[in-house]
């Protein structure tokens, strides 16, 4: 059984550790979306393939979702406050190494680093918000504009990279994490409460095999665009994948403290909304990734006339999910949830036919032949 001592009930300096919190969270976000308007640029700049391309975006999303859950485990094992300004210190220097990456490979591996301190930030940030401020108004509040962040961190992602991309440099969306984060190293210490620490054990194999498990599936897809399905190297990935995804499935049925409790996925309903999250999470980076490479090849926008293109589907994304919790007070959550699904789903083929049925891979050759302006 866990031993925790028991967080502060009190909070000292409310506005500072909010700040702090929210600043911290807004980088990660920011630094999510604000690659996708700097694609075209990011990829003439360092020669990049397109299989190389996707794993600028996959190796941080990759890693991120992987080692989120043991993220929020070393915050409780290590301490929060502690376990966030070592997060935020791997988060900073990574974003500073992309920021020079002299080759691909460079940049794909800061991603990758980068995903890492992302996945130690994020659940402690929302832990540290948690233990700061008590139940009742302070707390909503905080939780609201915690959520608040989330939606203006993707919106202006897109604006801010297209716009540094455009008048400075692909480097510089990653540059400017370095002196939010090196503030937020320095001010975190002085104003975050430390948490008490849990007695237990990381589920360190299970994370990787997670990890590793998905990332060899990923791979395997995007080598299709190259070599095939019938590669040797796509069969051996895929093949590869399945299995450890298998090994994590034991590995979390057997452990003490597992990482992802399979008893989660006993309740119909949680289920469903996992599934529905995972494929609309999917759907929107394939749609951010590729529609942004659609606007500057084929339309000939810029990058912040492209990040200026999103702003529509953004603000009414935000807009949705501040009047949701509202609605649901009303109506049971399943029909919100539904009703989301639907929008959805009819939404995404009206995306697509509006993009054409040329594979992206192709466009920026197809550009000219439509006397359309193209950036290469």
């Amino acid at each position: 059984m866990e031993n925790m001592k028991p967080a502060p009930t009190t909070t000292p300096h409310p506005g500072a550790i909010l700040a702090i919190i929210l600043a911290s969270y807004f980088m990660i976000l920011l630094d999510n979306s604000v690659i996708f308007t700097a694609l075209p640029n990011l990829q003439a700049d360092l020669q990049l393939s397109t299989s190389e391309l996707s794993w600028v975006q996959d190796a941080y999303t990759l890693v991120f979702g992987g080692l989120l859950l043991l993220g929020a485990r070393a915050g409780d094992l290590l301490g929060r406050r502690r376990v966030f300004v070592f997060g935020l210190v791997v988060f900073s220097l990574a974003s500073l190494l992309i920021g020079l990456a002299p080759a691909g490979w460079w940049a794909i591996a800061g991603r990758a680093v980068q995903g890492i301190g992302a996945a130690i930030v994020a659940p402690a940030s929302l832990s540290l918000l948690m233990a700061s401020f008590p139940e009742g108004r302070e707390r909503t509040r905080a939780v609201s504009l915690y959520g608040a962040t989330a939606g203006i961190g993707a919106s202006l992602g897109l604006v801010i990279g297209g716009a540094l991309a455009h008048w400075i440099s692909w480097r510089a969306g990653f540059f400017v994490n370095v002196p939010i984060g090196a503030a937020m190293i320095a001010l975190a210490p002085r104003f975050l409460p430390e948490s008490g620490r849990a007695s237990g054990r990381f589920d360190v194999f299970g994370a990787l095999s997670a990890t590793l498990g998905v990332g060899a599936l990923v791979f395997g897809i995007i080598n299709t665009a190259e070599a095939g399905w019938t590669s040797p190297v796509t069969v051996t990935a895929v093949g590869a994948g399945v299995v450890l995804l298998v090994v994590f499935v034991v590995i979390e049925r057997k452990a003490a403290q597992p990482i992802m409790p399979l008893r989660l996925f006993a309740s119909r309903r949680r289920t469903g909304a996992y599934v529905a999250r995972f494929l609309y999470l999917g759907a929107m980076i394939g749609f951010f990734f590729f529609t942004t490479q659609f606007m500057q090849e084929v339309l000939g926008f810029n990058p912040l006339q492209a990040g200026l293109g999103f702003l529509p589907m953004t603000a009414v994304n935000f807009a949705v999910a501040m009047s949701i919790p509202p609605l649901v007070r009303r109506m049971p959550g399943s029909v919100a949830l539904l009703a989301g699904i639907l929008c959805f789903g009819s939404a995404a083929p009206v995306s697509t036919l509006a993009t054409g049925r040329e594979s992206p891979c192709r466009w920026s050759s197809l550009a000219p032949a439509r006397g359309l302006p193209s950036r290469r």
